[in-house]
């Protein structure tokens, strides 16, 4: 079990990160649309309305949810060390540790932002999928939409909607309103509490890993099992 772990570990984690402690802010040039301004809707009709009832309490939660071992990732849909920490390290956590039942993951916004325009629109889309959908389906979504990334648009987010199989609509319109925002910024004033200032920053039962590659995580997860 050890020497395949390390082992998928190893192909998992990328090497030589730059800048493994990650996104600190700044920026937000590059990119149009969102932020209150209509969104492109593209190849999807959308007759967009502010979302009535957003649950604000929605918490995207896979695994175990009994778990003692809980992690919890703060992330920024706009910092790109967060896309590569989901599309290149998340994957092994998750073969390793989510899928077995081994630990309790949680996502947690926090919107530092890299790109004001984009942050609280697309943290809003993929918590309404979530909300709507279930975790499953905020996962999918929140790794399309950092396929996307640099290239944000309302039909980008309405295909990482469609890809985790939601409603494109629904997801840009909770976009275009940025329908829980509120539920981002509360998750950002924890982070901040428990001494988060860039993203991604992952937490093992309350302690932060050092960095966001796998290797590091696991060997946190390990320590706590």
């Amino acid at each position: 079990m050890e020497r395949t772990r390390r082992s998928l570990l190893a192909a998992g984690a990328t090497v030589g990160v730059v800048g493994a402690a990650g996104c600190l802010g700044g920026g937000g040039g590059g990119e149009s649309g969102g932020g209150g301004n209509t969104l492109d809707t593209g190849e999807y009709d959308c007759d967009l309305s502010e979302p009535s009832d957003p649950n604000l309490d929605f918490r995207p939660v896979i695994g175990d949810s009994e778990a003692d071992v809980v992690v919890r990732a703060f992330e920024d849909f706009t910092c790109g060390h967060c896309a590569t920490y989901k599309l290149d390290h998340f994957p092994t956590i998750r073969e390793e540790y989510i899928d077995p039942g081994e630990i309790r993951y949680e996502h947690w916004d926090f919107p530092i932002p890299v790109n004001e325009t984009w942050a609280a629109p697309v943290a809003s889309a993929a918590r309404g999928v979530g909300d709507r959908e279930g975790a499953e389906a905020f996962f999918e979504f929140a790794s399309a939409a950092y396929e996307s990334q640099g290239s944000y648009s309302g039909e980008a987010i309405g295909a990482a909607a469609e890809a985790a199989g939601a409603d494109p609509c629904a997801a840009i319109a909770d976009a275009q309103f940025t329908a829980y925002e509120e539920a981002s910024m509360s998750d950002r004033s924890e982070g901040e509490s428990m001494g988060v200032s860039g993203t991604p920053t992952i937490f093992v039962n309350g302690e932060a890993v050092d960095t966001y590659e796998a290797e590091t995580i696991a060997a946190a997860i390990d320590e706590a099992l």
